[in-house]
């Protein structure tokens, strides 16, 4: 194909089922997630269908509260007596493990899903949070579910985290002996919800879409300040959507009956919480431990004869059910699967190949300053060895010295009990050193003959000059491709006037058929921990960076010469220098000092 060309172109089954009928509602539910992946992709001449215009009256709010739930207040800044390690050494190796106490769950908290400023311009305020958003419209809900703290609490419970008070709502008390039954001393759980409402009154059909990346966004802010602590992160997958809703005292919310079409009007039940994941959270290097999914989905069941308080809070007077989102959620639902494993991966630290490139940030510093670029300047270079040193640290298996592997192993990766299944294909527009053009980077080399054999065939696949021999990194064409970026991400210039930009492609319809369609919102969580790895290290290295939900799907796939539905781009970022809109007025995000300045 001609480059130049496209450019200036505009619940488990039952037990006793038959096998047959298991493939069939099996295939059922894969093309039911396939039409609905097709049928929210942008084109140049359509985009998905959504609400053509803001209805600003019935903007949700962006904070969930439980009405009458006791709220603990958490600590802040600077009162949080723990010195943060810098950014670069949680790479390497993690500091020791502090003990479980009121001051660690704040900065924990603090450092991962709190808000990070608050924002003025005219007779407008908003919020900006430590964990990114599509649009800053926050879907995300999060809860702990935690054994006695000091000071906390005196008994189990189960909270929800209020980011605006930095405090948690106790929802319950837990049964005594859950903990010590199922996990490590001193661990803890983390779970994950969504409100898709929230995204879709802006972004319609395509919102199921960029809730999920904000999920992976959220798991990614979770790993990192979990590390400042000397905490790992594993993703307790083996669950299915019942425990998970149980265990956060979602079944608070009635059943959601789906319409047949999208309706418009007065809707409360749309507000529910749709439950995403659970987080372990344990103290780095205390060894092998399995976690038994039966006997725990058995006590977690018990939950919901508990005694819930709090009820929550109406976030719109009125609402649009985008039935298709729901539809696809209902699919995407996993059940329990006990056969899963329960794996302590050893840590692996990153490459450090330019740790000069680095800023010499604390952690806090990184994560809690971190913003989306609204545009970019158009002028910033960066220099060959950054830019390598941050697609280092986009691997998810660290320096192989070689050798193949596709674990997912370092920071903030090693949370997922997947294999990598998302790659990226790169855009440079401004690296000294290199030239412009489409690069690849391969984040599980076994997926290497696959791509190469699916992508246009008059791609070079040539190591860049000066690339470390175990960073799988390939130039594929040179050429300007400013404005090809700009094009294939909705015309938006930011795709073009940063360093460089990318794609985040996906092993997509392969992998929904190996491992079940409900590793279709995984495939977004795992684009959306990239996205936020590569805002930390933007803004560690000095600039800036935003991810870019609005790209056209399929030019993206035409212009890398894919067909069908084996690899799909589910996800565009951007890294460079930002432009900064002078009449915008940063406040702190809580009274006393403001630590992030």
């Amino acid at each position: 194909m001609s480059f130049s060309s496209l450019a200036s172109s505009s619940s488990a089954s039952p037990s006793k089922a038959d096998p047959r009928e298991e493939q069939d509602l099996d295939e059922h539910k894969l093309s039911q997630v396939l039409k609905y992946h097709n049928q929210t992709k942008h084109f140049f001449n359509k985009y998905a269908r959504g609400p053509y215009g803001l209805d600003w009256a019935n903007q949700p709010n962006p904070f969930r509260r439980y009405v009458t739930s006791p709220l603990l207040p958490l600590l802040h800044y600077p009162s949080l007596p723990i010195e943060p390690p810098l950014y670069s050494s949680v790479f390497v190796s993690l500091p020791p493990a502090k003990p479980l106490s009121k001051s660690t769950i704040s900065q924990f908290f603090y450092d991962s899903l709190a808000l990070s400023a608050w924002k003025t311009a005219g007779f407008s305020t908003w919020s900006l949070r430590v964990n990114p958003s599509s649009g800053n419209l926050h879907p995300t809900e999060a809860y702990i579910i935690a054994p006695p703290i000091e000071s906390l609490s005196d008994s189990p419970f189960v909270a929800h985290y209020a980011p605006k008070e930095h405090g948690l709502e106790v929802r319950a008390e837990i049964p005594s002996g859950f903990f010590e039954k199922f996990f490590p001393q001193n661990s803890f759980l983390v779970g994950l919800s969504s409100i898709f409402w929230r995204e879709a009154w802006k972004y319609g059909e395509r919102a199921f879409r960029y809730c999920n990346h904000d999920v992976g966004h959220a798991i990614a802010a979770v790993v990192m300040a979990a590390a400042g602590l000397g905490w790992d992160v594993k993703l307790l997958d083996g669950l299915g959507y019942e425990d998970l809703k149980n265990l956060m005292g979602l079944q608070i919310f009635p059943e959601f009956e789906i319409p047949s079409r999208p309706v418009k009007g007065k809707i409360p039940a749309i507000e529910f919480e749709h439950p995403d994941c659970v987080l372990l959270v344990y103290p780095n290097g205390i060894g092998e431990f399995d976690v038994d999914y039966k006997k725990l989905s058995s006590a977690i069941s018990e939950f919901s004869k508990l005694e819930w308080k709090g009820k929550p809070n109406s976030l719109s007077k009125e609402h649009i059910c985008w039935d298709i989102i729901y539809r696809t959620a209902e699919i995407a639902k996993k059940p329990l699967t006990l056969g899963q494993r329960f794996f302590i991966d050893p840590f692996q630290k990153s490459c450090l190949y330019s740790e000069p490139s680095y800023k010499g940030f604390t952690l806090r510093k990184v994560v809690r300053t971190r913003r989306s670029a609204v545009d970019m300047d158009g002028v910033t270079q960066m220099g060959r060895d950054t830019f390598y040193q941050i697609l280092s640290q986009c691997l998810p298996s660290g320096c192989q010295n070689g050798e193949k592997q596709q674990r997912q192993l370092t920071l903030p990766f090693r949370a997922f009990p997947w294999d990598a299944e998302v790659h990226a294909a790169l855009f440079v527009h401004r690296v000294m050193g290199l030239p412009q053009g489409s690069y690849f980077l391969v984040r599980n080399e076994n997926h290497f003959e696959e791509l190469k054999k699916s992508m246009n065939s008059d791609f070079v696949w040539a190591k860049p000059e000066g690339c470390p021999d175990d960073l799988p990194l390939y130039e594929l064409y040179s050429y300007n491709c400013q404005q090809l970026a700009k094009q294939l991400s909705c015309l938006q210039d930011i795709a073009g006037d940063g360093c460089f930009s990318l794609g985040m492609l996906a092993r997509f319809e392969p992998t929904l058929r190996e491992k079940n369609v409900w590793m279709y919102p995984r495939l977004f969580w795992e684009t959306g921990a990239l996205g936020q790895l590569l805002y930390l290290e933007a803004h560690a290295v000095g600039i800036s960076a935003t991810g870019i939900g609005c790209f056209f799907d399929d030019p993206v796939h035409q212009f890398l010469g894919l067909k069908g539905s084996n690899f799909q781009s589910l996800y565009h970022f951007t890294v460079g220098g930002p432009v900064l809109d002078k009449r915008i007025m940063s406040l702190p995000a809580y009274p006393g000092p403001n630590v992030d300045a």
